[in-house]
């Protein structure tokens, strides 16, 4: 018996457990109140009748503000901002928003309208041609860095959609004068590349000018060197002729000398050898004996003292007849 009340036991606690606690995902932003203070559940499971489970996801606020220039201008600014809620400022959240699971979003409002007072703020001491939308995004991260926690929120980032004047006509001119500014800007970067352009040309000019001039230098510095080997190769050559010229020179003083000293050498030479077998095929005729130019040149002492030599033959040979014939 008892074992049976002990399983319907278990099985209410069971049906208790499941109809009471909850999984807590990790999107989910789980608050109690412990004493007066709201704090967060940091557990996987939470009991529902006694917390309150808020979206922990980020919230985008896209809105268009009207605001004012200086001098009543009337602008149309459209600024966004991304914030969500903040563990660390869980009273000032539920101050804020209340006990409820739109307590985030009732925050969201409140900093919607914050962010509108901070662009008045920020385009009302300033001249319509001031307003920038960096300076104004800037201006939105520093108000809305120090008003966010206050109402429970985390501020992620903000941003600048558009700025533009209500008046049509004022947009207008806006643009126009915009228009004429890049206009301007882009005729003045053209004239800059068209300057840059021609001093590159001018500097690659000077260069290829300086360049064919080193080239001119060097060609001039080779043929002058070319020249000089040259001159130095004629005067090798001129030296080496001069040399063999002394080389024979030398060899005929030799020859000359040693025909002074042995007369009976000239009968060795090839022209006596010719004179010779010519004499031998005729008894009684004269041989004639042809030296060529070539063979000895006019001007050789060699040629000179065979002239001589051969009259002193012809002169004896004349003066031997004579004395044949009386015999």
């Amino acid at each position: 018996m008892w074992w049976y009340i002990l399983a319907v036991i278990l099985v209410l606690a069971c049906a208790a457990f499941l109809f009471e606690f909850r999984f807590r995902r990790p999107d989910q932003l789980v608050l109690y109140d412990a004493r007066g203070q709201v704090r967060a559940r940091t557990g996987r499971f939470y009991p529902r009748h006694f917390s309150l489970c808020l979206p922990y996801t980020v919230q985008t606020i896209v809105t268009e503000v009207e605001a004012e220039a200086m001098g009543r201008l009337g602008l149309r600014v459209q600024v966004s901002a991304t914030v969500g809620p903040d563990p660390s400022n869980l009273p000032q959240l539920i101050r804020v928003g209340g006990w409820s699971r739109d307590a985030a979003v009732r925050a969201c409002k409140e900093l919607e309208l914050v962010l509108h007072s901070l662009v008045r703020s920020y385009t009302e001491r300033k001249e319509l041609e001031e307003i920038r939308s960096e300076e104004l995004g800037q201006w939105l991260r520093a108000g809305l860095s120090e008003e966010a926690p206050k109402l429970g929120l985390e501020l992620i980032s903000t941003s600048v959609q558009s700025i533009e004047p209500r008046d049509r006509e004022i947009a207008e001119a806006i643009q126009q004068r915009e228009a004429a500014r890049i206009r301007k800007q882009t005729e003045i970067v053209n004239q800059q590349a068209r300057v840059a352009a021609a001093k590159a040309k001018l500097d690659a000019d000077e260069r290829i000018a300086r360049s064919e001039h080193e080239l001119q230098l060097i060609r001039l510095a080779l043929k002058k060197e070319e020249e000089l080997r040259e001159a130095e190769l004629a005067q090798f050559r001129l030296q080496q002729d001069l040399e063999q010229r002394r080389a024979q020179l030398e060899l005929e003083r030799q020859e000359i000398e040693l025909l002074v000293r042995n007369p009976e050498v000239l009968l060795l030479t090839p022209q006596f050898a010719r004179l010779a077998e010519a004499s031998q095929g005729l008894r009684n005729a004269r041989t004639i004996v042809s030296l060529s130019p070539n063979s000895l040149p006019e001007d050789s002492p060699l040629a000179k003292n065979l002239v001589k030599l051969l009259e002193r033959v012809l002169s004896r040979a004349t003066s031997a007849s004579p004395q044949d014939g009386q015999g």
